[in-house]
């Protein structure tokens, strides 16, 4: 019974991990069309959103069979509950590759080319904390898992200056003001992408640990073991 178990942590690992390239390539290709301009790119972040959106739901499946089929203990259960919501979060983060691939097909972010470096930046570090929070949860590797959590305040800190070097872009009337509102929104939308990642990486944590970063001290979730702002 145990061994069937095991084999169905596996796939679930296996899945996720799926479910997290999809996510960096949609992320990946998104960037591409806002920086490089290229129509197909963008085509590609939508259509990932698409095939994102179905691993969540063979995830949710392969959750609700090892809950009912199975005897999960403490761990287990940790494990299954905080896989179902990261598939939230990671669905999310595909939601917002697509919308940023969105913006690149209006071809007006593009006229920005003042944050183009910082964007391209930003997208690079949200890939980044979305494979580490994915290798973390398939390796219980709690250092990787903080780590990931840390770098939120990077992602934070390249969107505030992005967001005031687009303030200075429109003080100096040399661009179209809808195309820097435009690029301000490419720039959000990465800021809550990583923004996801940290929630995905904070319930690696709680299923490593039985705890969760944002509760109270002393509280044990799981009753035993221990766009301007």
């Amino acid at each position: 019974m145990r061994n069937r178990f095991e084999r169905q942590l596996k796939k679930l690992q296996d899945a996720l991990i799926e479910m997290g390239a999809l996510t960096e390539e949609a992320i990946d290709n998104a960037a591409a069309a806002i920086i490089s301009e290229e129509e197909e790119r963008a085509e590609n972040a939508i259509a990932f959103d698409s095939e994102v959106d179905q691993k969540e739901k063979e995830i949710e499946k392969i959750c609700l069979e090892l809950l009912l089929r199975q005897q999960p203990v403490a761990r287990d259960l940790r494990l299954i509950s905080a896989a179902l919501k990261m598939i939230t979060d990671m669905e999310r983060i595909g939601d917002q590759a697509a919308d940023i691939a969105e913006i690149a097909l209006l071809k007006n972010a593009q006229k920005v080319i003042c944050a183009r470096e910082d964007v391209a930046k930003m997208a690079k570090e949200a890939i980044t904390m979305v494979n580490g929070c994915v290798d973390a949860f398939v390796k219980s590797d709690l250092v990787l898992a903080n780590q990931v959590i840390a770098m939120d305040d990077v992602v934070d800190n390249m969107f505030n200056t992005v967001r005031e070097d687009l303030i200075s872009e429109i003080k100096s009337g040399k661009t179209e003001s809808h195309a820097i509102l435009d690029m301000l929104m490419v720039a959000k939308y990465l800021e809550r992408i990583g923004d996801h990642a940290t929630n995905i990486a904070e319930w690696v944590v709680f299923s490593i640990t039985g705890r969760h970063p944002g509760d109270k001290e002393g509280e044990d979730l799981d009753g035993g073991e221990g766009l301007l702002h």
